[in-house]
This record gives C-alpha cells, structure tokens and sequence, in this order.
C-alpha cells in the first residue's frame, strides 16, 4: 500500500513537473506564434486586395461612363451610335482592362432623355431579389437606350455586377445573387447645341 501511494505522489510530481517544463520552455514558441496569427494576417491582406480591386473596378468604370457621356453631349456619339447593344459593347470594349470577357452579360446600361433635372433627379434604382430595378418616383422601368437631341437633358446610369474574388469576402461583400457586389456610375447633364 506504501509503494501504491508513493507512485501515485510520484506520478503526481512527474506530471506537474512535465507542466512547469513545458510551460517555461520557450523553445518553438515562434513557431505557435506564428500559427496562431498567419491566418488573421491572411484574411486582413485578402480583404484588403479584394477591396482595393473592387474599388479600382468602380474607377475605371466611372471614368469610362464620364467619358461617353461627354461624347454624347458634345454630339461625338449620336443616338444612332449607342442605339441596340451598342452601348453596352461600346463601355465593354474600354472595360477589357480590368473586367473579365463576361462583360455584355454583366454589365448594364440605361440612357434617356429626362424632360427636367427635377424628373432625372426623381430616377432611382433597387435591387430586389438580386437584381437591379430601376424606377421612376414609385413605378419600376426596363432598361432603355433613349438618348435626346441638341439641348435635351439625358441621365446614363451604367450598372456592372462585379464579382467577389475571395470567397471568404463573399458573404460580407456580395450583394447581388451569385456573389457579385454592384457597381454603379451615373452622369447627368445637357446636350450641347450641336447639329442634329
């Protein structure tokens, strides 16, 4: 019964001195360190990139749809130039920098002619079950390619469902069905007089 109970003390001994060895020695605690923080530090650069790339996306889309409605106000581009799919292949083709080749099928435009500022003011948008709805006030629209003549005002509002690269960013980033986030320019003003 003596030995019983000095193995036990002596087990009891071993294992808090095993404790105190483990717990003083500092060797591959770098190591643990590391472990503990690589995958915080790699969520934080990834969703740093993510965002920057969205936001550069966002950029290039609002300078290319600033651009094309300088050229329809000056009348460089007429309704005829942007009538049909035209637009659409037109801010694609000056998207190829930075958007993938599904471009027609993500992107969409609309362009109208506003009878006042006040009625292009009164133009919004929602996004409903994954998916944009323009409307008027109250009532919902179809996308239309409407441009005016000399001294209309028109509005273009040029929509482009960006997709989520990092799908641990998905759930936080996306917006739209199937991981995509929108991305959304819009530009309104009055033609000049030029020659219709």
């Amino acid at each position: 019964m003596g030995k019983e109970f000095a193995s036990k003390g002596q087990r009891k001994v071993e294992r808090s001195s095993f404790f105190r060895r483990f717990f003083h020695d500092r060797r591959g605690s770098t190591a643990l360190e590391f472990a503990l923080l690589a995958m915080p530090f790699a969520l934080l650069v990834f969703a740093i990139l993510e965002s920057c790339i969205s936001f550069a996306g966002q950029e290039v889309m609002a300078n290319i749809t600033d651009d094309v409605a300088r050229q329809l106000r000056t009348g460089q581009l007429r309704p005829a130039d942007v009538a049909g799919g035209k637009l659409t292949t037109l801010i694609c083709d000056r998207l190829e920098i930075i958007v993938s080749t599904d471009c027609p099928n993500q992107l969409l435009a609309d362009l109208r002619e506003y009878p006042t500022f006040a009625d292009a003011a009164s133009a919004s948008f929602k996004i409903q079950n994954g998916d944009v709805v323009l409307m008027q006030g109250t009532n919902s629209q179809a996308f239309a390619t409407t441009p005016g003549l000399a001294e209309s005002r028109n509005m273009l509002r040029v929509f482009y469902k960006w997709p989520v690269m990092t799908d641990l960013m998905a759930k936080s980033m996306a917006n739209l069905s199937g991981g995509r986030t929108l991305h959304f320019a819009s530009v309104t003003w009055q033609n000049e007089p030029f020659d219709n």
